[in-house]
């Protein structure tokens, strides 16, 4: 590992999505004192020792709240706890919203601390909302979660626009206008080209796969990823099992099935046995292999440029074994070293891609 431990020494990882925030909330209620950050927590994918051990100098805290009437306040309150995790760790983490703050907190050995919104539902439908999450420092929106909003369809509801509304469009524009970067993970195949067609900037895929190597509506299809490629935005592939092994989402697919025919609720791994049973198999295990499938998809597809690391830890209820949490990135990189990626490849891959999309939305801003 000794290369790729130099490397991430000048290359460390920018990773597009950890959810934390929300999941803290469930731990603690935001309780910064409950569980010292500053040590291991093993209740987590993330702290700051593994943290250290996996290299990240930068990370996008996703602010995840539920889709309701409380969304916006929620998402301030997720904004509010990010800013006191850095304020408590000052030597470990520093708040960055550009890439210029970005690369200075690195060079000073600290952990650049960015925000990304997952869900145009913490918008509130309002440009004014956007604007005052730009200025406190939010870098992305996501355009939608797991359900539509009135102005685009996601991934994994039933389309009602077939993409964006006028209001979507406006709300792209402005987020180029603001500097604030266009997410289209959770979106659906049409709402990425639609929002891909009305974007002046590149964009980001902060937590998605590629859909030719898993077939599922969260990742990309290899049109948009020929797309992003011209736009000059990256698609930051994500560790989440069922977005990267296929025999993986056909098993939750079939258990999502059976478990509601048997008015049992899918939970994870408290009910894993009870819901294997219904199956009638064990759940697969999603590995590494399938990860680097995926990376090296979208590098074919769309090129080195255009691929990153958006893992998700903290957002879902278990990984791939060689990937179980922050600390696991050397072991990603290692695998492609092996496979003949070189320096500046894997330097593009951990952090020089992510950088030049934010400076470019940097330099449109105004």
């Amino acid at each position: 590992m000794t290369r790729i431990e130099e490397l991430l020494r000048e290359y460390p990882v920018i990773d597009g999505h950890n959810d934390l925030p929300i999941a803290f909330y469930e731990l603690c209620g935001y309780d910064l004192d409950a569980h010292d950050l500053a040590g291991p927590v093993p209740t987590l994918n993330t702290d700051l020792p593994r943290l250290r051990a996996g290299r990240v100098g930068g990370q996008f805290w996703s602010l995840w709240v539920p889709q309701d009437e409380h969304a916006v306040l929620r998402t301030f309150e997720q904004l509010d706890f990010v800013r006191r995790l850095v304020e408590r760790f000052p030597a470990d983490l520093e708040l960055a919203s550009t890439a210029d703050e970005v690369e200075a907190a690195m060079k000073a050995g600290r952990v650049a601390s960015l925000m990304g919104m997952e869900g145009g539902h913490s918008i509130g439908e309002s440009l004014g909302v956007l604007r005052v999450m730009r200025a406190l420092g939010v870098r992305y929106l996501t355009l939608t979660h797991n359900h539509n909003v009135s102005w685009a369809d996601s991934a994994t509801d039933e389309p009602v626009l077939g993409g964006l509304n006028e209001f979507g469009e406006e709300v792209v524009r402005e987020m180029n206008r603001i500097g604030m970067l266009v997410d289209l993970s959770h979106v659906s195949a049409d709402t990425m080209r639609h929002a891909l067609r009305v974007t002046r900037t590149p964009v980001i895929f902060s937590h998605s796969s590629a859909r030719a190597v898993c077939d599922v509506p969260r990742n990309a299809p290899d049109d948009v990823l020929e797309t992003l490629a011209r736009n000059e935005g990256v698609c930051m592939v994500t560790f989440v099992p069922a977005f990267v092994s296929a025999a993986y989402a056909e098993w939750v697919e079939e258990a999502v099935t059976k478990a509601r025919q048997a008015g049992l609720e899918l939970h994870g791994p408290e009910n894993r046995a009870e819901v294997e049973a219904l199956v009638g198999r064990p759940r697969p295990e999603a590995t590494l292999a399938d990860v680097v499938a995926h990376v090296e998809h979208v590098r074919e597809v769309a090129g080195i440029e255009h691929v990153g690391i958006g893992g998700d830890y903290d957002g879902c209820p278990e990984f791939p074994a060689e990937l179980p949490d922050v600390a696991s990135y050397p072991v990603l990189f290692q695998a492609l070293a092996d496979r003949g990626w070189s320096t500046d490849d894997l330097g593009k891959l951990a952090n020089g891609n992510i950088l030049r999309v934010l400076r470019a939305a940097d330099e449109a801003a105004g």
